[in-house]
């Protein structure tokens, strides 16, 4: 077998939008900040893995959890500047499976 030549930085975006999910969460956060529950009722995904995902969005820096010191607490998600630069990838895919699939 022959070792690839693929960048190891385009293998590793490949590796993180292409999780289960994840490009479909980044897809929802751009309409802008949204609750957990709003999330999670806008996709057919579990709360576990939801959260699994949403946890390795922000460790990446792609998304921000904010917490509002309310009672009760409300907590909502966003995509950072780093997060907001996948829009026109994600747009593009979009485009491509409005056309094709």
């Amino acid at each position: 077998m022959t070792e690839s030549n693929l960048c190891p930085r385009l293998a590793k975006a490949m590796d993180l939008i292409g999780k289960r999910w994840t490009g479909l969460i980044l897809y929802q956060l751009l309409d802008g900040p949204q609750r957990f529950n709003e999330i999670e009722s806008s996709l057919p995904v579990s709360g576990r893995l939801l959260s699994e995902r949403l946890k390795e969005l922000e460790k990446e820096g792609l998304v921000e959890r904010k917490v509002y010191s309310e009672v009760p607490v409300r907590v909502e998600y966003s995509l950072t500047d780093k997060g907001w630069a996948l829009e026109g990838a994600i747009r593009n895919i979009e485009s491509w499976a409005t056309s094709w699939l």
